[in-house]
């Protein structure tokens, strides 16, 4: 009896964690799964955190923003994830399915900025293209260039046929699956914002619009290349009539092989970036089940790790891997709602 009262009083410390199973209890390593852009800043975290620490190196998958918020808000318990790495803000209906599912409290911790960038091979010949050419290249529907007011399916074959200007030569861009954060900020800030400077299709109905701006083609222009960002790299490297789209840090991390399109008259710099100068950047995150820390060691001192100064601050290591920091006050309010364990109300998104 004595021993039966002993293992109540333990699994009733794990507090939400109550229902799980003895043996998923046992996990002393903490999982973080999400986005393939945020991947090498966490992947530098954990393993400084693993070398100069007791705990083990956290475990990193990449499995896209969308992909990492399913599987985070799927459930309390060690058989799921304690962090989620995200290249965009939490949705509400990603909030939404985290509460139903009794994740409750989700600390929110916002970490630097990023650039999206299309790229190529420093061999082939750069784009300088404003963001409505971009729409009029990878969109599923354009207006009829023969004139009329109408959508019809892309005919652009050539970026010339987009613009004179543009290359002369076809149209092939490889980028991130619809599950990938990088992916969603690109239809938000690219092929929107593209969007919107075509006024027959910014007069249009709120879904009609949206449905439009936010479909990219899928005749062959347009390729998904997966959540590895390095392997767009690798592609480009070999093939220099294509163009990819990844995050500004793979672009740091390649600058002896590859280039960035200059949009809107901005290159992709870090100041460009920081300032929001660059129409493409976006902003990147990481997400804490509150449930867990305590159940899983090293779940508090990982995120003390990451908020602190010597991380990512202007002279910090990531800034070191291409990670742009936030401005000093939003770094000091965010760790400090990081490392306090502040809880979301998602009343922010």
């Amino acid at each position: 009896m004595i021993k039966l009262k002993a293992a109540l009083a333990s699994v009733a410390v794990a507090g939400a964690m109550a229902a799980v199973s003895t043996p998923t209890l046992a996990r002393d390593t903490i999982n973080i799964v999400g986005s393939s852009t945020v991947y090498p800043f966490a992947t530098v975290v954990a393993e400084r955190f693993g070398r100069n620490t007791d705990f083990p190196t956290p475990k990193l998958e990449s499995t896209g923003s969308g992909g990492g918020l399913k599987l985070f808000c799927a459930g309390i318990g060690t058989q799921h994830p304690d962090i989620t790495n995200a290249s965009r803000r939490m949705k509400s209906s990603e909030f939404e399915l985290c509460q139903s599912n009794g994740v409750k409290d989700i600390v929110e911790v916002k970490i630097g900025s990023d650039g999206i960038v299309l790229a190529s091979s420093k061999e082939a010949e750069n784009l300088d293209i404003s963001l409505e050419q971009l729409f009029l290249a990878l969109a599923k529907e354009v207006p009829d260039p023969n004139g009329g007011d109408r959508l019809v399916a892309n005919p652009y074959q050539n970026w010339s046929e987009v613009d004179s200007s543009l290359p002369n030569k076809p149209i092939r861009v490889m980028g991130p699956p619809p599950t990938s954060g990088t992916r969603d900020a690109f239809v938000e800030l690219a092929m929107e914002g593209g969007c919107e400077e075509i006024p027959m299709i910014d007069a249009m109905e709120k879904d009609a619009k949206e449905q439009v701006c936010q479909s990219i083609r899928e005749d062959g222009a347009f390729v998904e290349a997966g959540e590895n960002d390095n392997l767009i790299v690798q592609k480009l490297a070999a093939d220099t009539n294509s163009y990819g789209i990844f995050g500004y840090s793979f672009l740091e991390e390649n600058t002896g092989t590859l280039q960035a399109a200059t949009i809107n008259g901005m290159e992709p710099t870090m100041e460009n970036i920081s300032s929001d100068a660059y129409p493409v950047a976006r902003s990147l995150w990481f997400y804490v089940k509150k449930a867990h820390v305590g159940v899983v060691p090293g779940i508090a001192e990982y995120v003390a790790e990451f908020t602190s100064e010597g991380t990512w601050g202007n002279n910090g290591y990531l800034a070191d891997v291409g990670l742009i920091p936030l401005a000093r006050s939003a770094r000091m309010q965010a760790s400090e709602n990081a490392n306090n364990m502040r809880t979301m109300t998602g009343n922010e998104l």
